[in-house]
């Protein structure tokens, strides 16, 4: 089974055959009869425009049905189901499954209860691969690699599970990092623990004028307000780091803009207009990408497995074990597993490192 639920579980090799797979359906153009008489079910607990819609018109083009719902306000879980008990019946419906929900670890724990692949198409703050896919498409496209560039992330660093994602995918390709946001919103110290058991070389900013003629790419994110803990801390923060044209007149000639979308104010749209500016080029990729996801869940293109499962020892508790306070431990029932890896332990659903 081939689920897509963190970019940990993808080594450099598996990422670009899935580059180079998407890139064939971008050249083939027809696409129709890879998933033709699937069933998908587009499950988001959360808000979403592009993610959803291009995960839909990608089912569409590769010949799938898609089925689901774009709000839990309409499904029992209003009326008190369970994430799990929800999935269990979801299961019998369809041939995979796309989920979004605001937990993290949720796509991980949804693989425990289905015996249909799983998407993750974002979990909380946690992970979003099928942005990261994207992203990494839209670069390869740009520069023709993804070795040795110099990326900056700018905004909200802590809870923006793309760039969480993107950061794991591009450490591995010598990537050196930039990471610009205020103290509030800086990149969560297990990414930067990675990075340097890893030997990436980063750095850790709280400007990004300085830079603009050294990198490769300025990836900028919104200040998510529905993350925030009160909406006094939102307002302050909100404006402090926006990005236009008279920002940017220093940047590096081949230097190109990406954004998750949505944006708010963080981009002036007289950046558009500029060479530099590529998120909406970004945003058309995804469907591309997540055709090419589909169609490797539903087993139409086979990928090599992940070695690194092979290195893990999974352990079980009986209480809760994960300090995380988003964590889907904390809402569900779970059997509590605990991932063993190199002498250290981690959640087996949200990735973080668990003092046992």
């Amino acid at each position: 089974m081939n689920n897509f639920i963190s970019m940990k579980e993808f080594e450099k090799e598996q990422i670009i055959e899935i580059l180079n797979y998407a890139s064939i359906l971008k050249e083939k153009k027809d696409n129709t009869n890879i998933c033709d008489k699937k069933i998908i079910a587009s499950l988001f607990f959360e808000p979403s425009t592009r993610t959803r819609l291009s995960f839909t018109s990608a089912a569409f083009r590769v010949g799938a049905k898609v089925l689901g719902f774009d709000s839990p306000d309409a499904t029992s879980i209003q009326k008190g189901e369970t994430l799990r008990d929800t999935l269990k019946v979801i299961n019998g419906y369809s041939d995979l499954i796309i989920m979004r929900h605001p937990r993290d670890g949720a796509a991980k724990l949804a693989t425990d209860i289905v015996d249909i692949p799983v998407i993750n198409a974002g979990d909380g703050s946690n992970e979003h691969p099928s942005q990261t896919m994207l992203d990494l498409f839209t670069i390869k496209e740009e520069f023709s690699t993804l070795e040795n560039l110099k990326v900056a992330f700018l905004g909200d660093l802590k809870y923006g599970r793309t760039v969480h994602s993107l950061t794991e995918a591009l450490s591995l390709f010598k990537t050196e990092f930039y990471f610009v946001a205020n103290e509030i919103l800086q990149i969560p110290k297990y990414i930067l623990e990675d990075l340097d058991k890893k030997n990436i070389k980063y750095h850790i900013l709280d400007k990004y004028d300085e830079i603009l003629s050294e990198i490769d790419v300025l990836y900028v994110t919104r200040v998510q307000k529905e993350r925030l803990p009160s909406l006094e801390l939102y307002e302050k923060i909100k404006d402090d780091f926006i990005v236009n044209k008279e920002s940017i007149l220093n940047c590096k000639e081949s230097m190109i803009i990406l954004h998750p979308l949505p944006r708010i104010n963080e981009i002036n749209i007289d950046v558009d207009s500029t060479k530099h500016a590529k998120y909406f080029t970004q945003a058309k990729n995804g469907l591309i990408m997540r055709q090419a996801m589909i169609a490797i869940a539903l087993r139409d293109k086979e990928i090599k497995k992940n070695q690194r499962e092979k290195k893990i020892i999974i352990k079980k508790s009986e209480k809760i074990v994960c300090e995380n306070p988003n964590c889907i431990t904390h809402v569900e029932n779970t059997e509590n597993k605990v991932i063993e890896e190199k002498n250290k332990n981690f959640c087996y659903y949200c990735s973080r490192e668990i003092t046992l």
